[in-house]
C-alpha cells in the first residue's frame, strides 16, 4: 500500500506536526507534501523532520515566505493542486485550518484511491473563531478580507467534497466538520508526546525520570498566539503575584505586547519567558509545576493540557473547546467560565483548597496516548482501503 501524507505547511512546531511525526512513524515508507517547508524556523524541534524527504510547490520558491504564510493562502489552491498524488493508493491530509490541503488531485484514473482528512480544525479564519492576528483591527484591512474570506469559505467547501472520509481531532471539530462541510466524521483523538513518565518521541518510547522540585509557580505556554489568551493568564498573574513561566514562540508581535504587559507592572521577577524548549525541558517544567494554565478560545483539542495531566500535574482551564473533553473537573483540574483575569484568579484560589491526586491525572491522559492513536489511525485506514 503506496501512502502520501500531505501536511498545510511546516514552518512550526505544535500538535499538528506532532500528529504529522506520529503518522510518518506509523507509515515510514510514506511521501511527504507540504505547500511550504521551512525548517530554519523549527527552533529545538528541527531536526525530528530532517530525516524525511519532504516535497514542496512553488510557495517554497517565493522570496520571504516564512513572512507572507497569510497572504499565501490566496493562492495555496494552486499549490495543493499542482500536487501529483496519482501513484498512491491512500492519501492522508493533515488539515491544520490554515490552508486547503484537501484541494489535491486525487483519483486520477485511479478508482480505489482514498483520501482521508484528518481534520484538526476548519478554518478558523473563515468561520468566525479567534486566531493568531487581530486582523480586524483595521477596518479597511478587514473589509478587503472580509471579502476575500467570502470567496475562500467557497474554496474550503469544495474542497471538503474532494474528501472520501474524515477524521476529527474532537468531538468539538466533528461538530464544526459538520457543520461548515455537512460531512459526518469520526473522532480520533492526537497523541499525546508523555503518559505517565514515558516520554513518547520519534521512534521508540523511552522511559524518562524527571528530578522533583518544589512546587514553586504555575506554568502556561505552547503557541503564544492571540487566540490562546495568554494575555489573559499575564494579567491574572500580574494581579495575583504568583510566579507564572511561559514557554513557547510568539507569533506576529503577540509576544512583544505579553512582555511589555510585565514590564508594566514591573513583574519581571515573577513572570518568566523561556522560549521555545525541547520536550525533555518542557515535561521538565510540567511536572514541577503547581498546575498548567489554558485560557484558549474554542480550543479544538488542546494538547498541552493533556501532556500536563500526563505528568500528574493538574489544569486550570478555559471552559471552551476541546479541553471539556480532557479536563474532569474536580479530579484532573478545574475550569472558569469566563475568560478574564477575575475568573481565572478565583480558580487559582479554588484548586489550591482541593486535593487533586497525580495519579487520576495519568490516569485520564492515558486515554489520549500515543499507542492508542496508532491503533485507532491503522483500523482506520485498513477498513476504508478493503
Amino acid at each position: 500500500m503506496k501512502v502520501a501524507i500531505v501536511h498545510d505547511y511546516i514552518k512550526e512546531y505544535g500538535g499538528a506536526e506532532r500528529v504529522l511525526e506520529t503518522l510518518l512513524e506509523i507509515y515510514p515508507d510514506a511521501a511527504v507534501f507540504a505547500s511550504i517547508y521551512a525548517p530554519e524556523f523549527l527552533g529545538p524541534h528541527r531536526e525530528r523532520f530532517e530525516k524525511f524527504k519532504i516535497k514542496t510547490t512553488f510557495l517554497n520558491e517565493i522570496p520571504f515566505r516564512h513572512k507572507l504564510i497569510s497572504p499565501l493562502r490566496l493562492i495555496a489552491p494552486m499549490a495543493f493542486r499542482s500536487m501529483d498524488l496519482s501513484g498512491f493508493d491512500v492519501v492522508i491530509v493533515s488539515q491544520t485550518g490554515a490552508y486547503f490541503p484537501n484541494l489535491v488531485s486525487v483519483k486520477n484514473g485511479k478508482e480505489a484511491q482514498v483520501l482521508i482528512c484528518y481534520t484538526h480544525t476548519p478554518p478558523r479564519y473563515l468561520y468566525g473563531y479567534a486566531t493568531a492576528r487581530d486582523w480586524k483591527k483595521n477596518k479597511i484591512f478587514a473589509f478587503f478580507a472580509e471579502i476575500a474570506n467570502h470567496f475562500l469559505r467557497m474554496t474550503d467547501f469544495n474542497s471538503s467534497k474532494n474528501v472520501d472520509f474524515f477524521i476529527a481531532n474532537s468531538e468539538e471539530v466533528k461538530s464544526r466538520i459538520k457543520k461548515f462541510y455537512r460531512r459526518d466524521s469520526v473522532v480520533i483523538y492526537p497523541p499525546v508526546g508523555v503518559v505517565g513518565g514515558r516520554v513518547s518521541g520519534l521512534g521508540k518510547s523511552k522511559t524518562k525520570n524527571y528530578d522533583l522540585q518544589p512546587k514553586t509557580y504555575y506554568l502556561t505556554g505552547g503557541r503564544l498566539a492571540r487566540a490562546k489568551g495568554i494575555d489573559v493568564i499575564v494579567k491574572a498573574f500580574n494581579k495575583n503575584g504568583l510566579p507564572l513561566k511561559i514557554f513557547g514562540k510568539g507569533f506576529a508581535g503577540y509576544e512583544e505586547e505579553l512582555k511589555q504587559e510585565v514590564r508594566s507592572k514591573n513583574q519581571e521577577s515573577i513572570i518568566e519567558f523561556l522560549g521555545e524548549v525541547t520536550d525533555d525541558k518542557k515535561f521538565e517544567l510540567m511536572r514541577n509545576a503547581k498546575a498548567f494554565v489554558f485560557a484558549s478560545y474554542d480550543e479544538d483539542f488542546g494538547i498541552t493540557p493533556v501532556e500536563s495531566m500526563s505528568v500528574g500535574t493538574p489544569v486550570i482551564a478555559f471552559r471552551s473547546g476541546g479541553v471539556k473533553e480532557t479536563i474532569v473537573e474536580g479530579k484532573t483540574g478545574l475550569f472558569f467560565d469566563e475568560n478574564s483575569p477575575e475568573e481565572l484568579n478565583k480558580a487559582v484560589d479554588k484548586l489550591k483548597k482541593i486535593n487533586i491526586d497525580p495519579k487520576d491525572c495519568i490516569k485520564q491522559a492515558e486515554k489520549f496516548s500515543k499507542e492508542r492513536f496508532e491503533r485507532d489511525i491503522k483500523d482506520f485506514v485498513n477498513d476504508k482501503i478493503k
